[in-house]
């Protein structure tokens, strides 16, 4: 127990304290020292493992100067007499833009990373590993009406939607190489640690995706009827150099599921020396009327659909003087073809 070494017969010749801040240090102290009925959490809720970062390397922000820039930004902005006016007649006006820029800039990156831990990504594609999105990758797919349907970090999107290869930008600078990545870690319909690789662009210079490598062309999504939403991901991954992708290449078309078989986490260990993933974004997609087509004319074969068999009611043993149990009770029992007659 605390303060049991204490002589308590001996109050008098008991040092005392001239101020509080030393009773106070000691107290604190002492609260951190580990107690035997506070040990419960650290056995129910075991600290998670560390994650390996295979993230780009970047310089760190100073948190001083990032605290000056913030109080000089306040200062600016209370000095400032129309936004002071606006702001009170409730008409002041919020630039999006340069909001979402600056959140790209600075808390989006780890913002992203944390929805794709939510979502099991590095746990799935990584084997565990995590990684910090420094580049932000801008996916959307164009439709006949001119409507861009933008991928986000979750959102859904439509197989019909996504059914052509979508528009993809990113920064970059001159004379820097790139690999794009689309696969789903859902839909395998054999093997469930696989993959389905849709679309793979190796070789990037900059920003040009067209000017790529495409060593795997793209196929739409195809999720199958009643295996519920499957995520699909894109990687951005940034070569220190050019990479010799031949034992990757698939044939053109290529419409087979077995070749199509992937897995990122061995094509990321092929290569781990001369890439690092740098961008992430990726959409939900379940089953719509465009998937059957899929299946017949591109991929050649019979769409396989999953249903839930339920199983058979079950009913206790019936009793023979049933007791506290309502009208109903022998209906539970009752032939499914004898009649009722609306006796209840």
């Amino acid at each position: 127990m605390p303060n049991e070494d204490i002589d308590v017969s001996n109050l008098e010749a008991l040092e005392k304290y001239r101020s509080f801040t030393r009773y106070f240090k000691l107290a604190e102290k002492e609260s951190r020292k580990p107690r035997w009925w506070k040990t419960y959490r650290q056995y129910t809720n075991p600290k998670p493992e560390p994650k390996t970062d295979i993230s780009l390397p970047r310089d760190k922000v100073l948190w001083v100067r990032e605290v000056k820039e913030r109080k000089r930004i306040l200062k600016q902005n209370h000095q400032n007499i129309e936004m002071e006016r606006a702001a009170r007649l409730r008409t002041a006006l919020i630039p999006l833009d340069e909001v979402r820029a600056e959140w790209e800039k600075t808390s989006g990156p780890f913002h992203k990373q944390r929805l794709a831990e939510h979502y099991g990504i590095f746990r799935d594609l990584l084997q565990g590993a995590t990684f910090t999105p420094w580049v932000s990758l801008k996916v959307g797919y164009n439709q006949e009406d001119e409507h861009l349907v933008p991928v986000y970090y979750g959102n859904m999107v439509t197989p019909s939607e996504a059914s052509n290869p979508p528009e993809v930008s990113y920064e970059a600078d001159k004379g820097s190489l790139w690999t794009l990545l689309l696969t789903n870690p859902d839909g395998h319909l054999r093997d469930t640690d696989s993959e389905y690789l849709h679309w793979l662009v190796t070789n990037i210079p900059g920003n040009d995706i067209k000017s790529g490598k495409e060593i795997c062309h793209y196929l739409p999504p195809f999720p199958a009827m009643g295996t519920g939403y499957h995520r699909f991901i894109f990687l951005l991954f940034k070569q220190d150099r050019p990479i010799d992708f031949s034992e990757d290449v698939r044939p053109m078309p290529c419409y087979s599921l077995k070749m199509r078989t992937f897995s990122t986490f061995d094509f990321y260990r092929k290569h781990e020396d001369d890439m690092t993933p740098a961008g992430l974004a990726f959409f939900q997609c379940q089953w719509d009327s465009s998937v059957t087509w899929i299946f017949h004319q591109l991929l050649n074969m019979r769409e396989p659909v999953f249903e839930f068999v339920r199983p058979p009611v079950y009913h206790p043993p019936q009793l023979k003087f049933p007791r506290q149990q309502p009208l109903r009770y022998l209906d539970r029992y009752r032939d499914s073809e004898e009649p009722t007659y609306g006796i209840y």
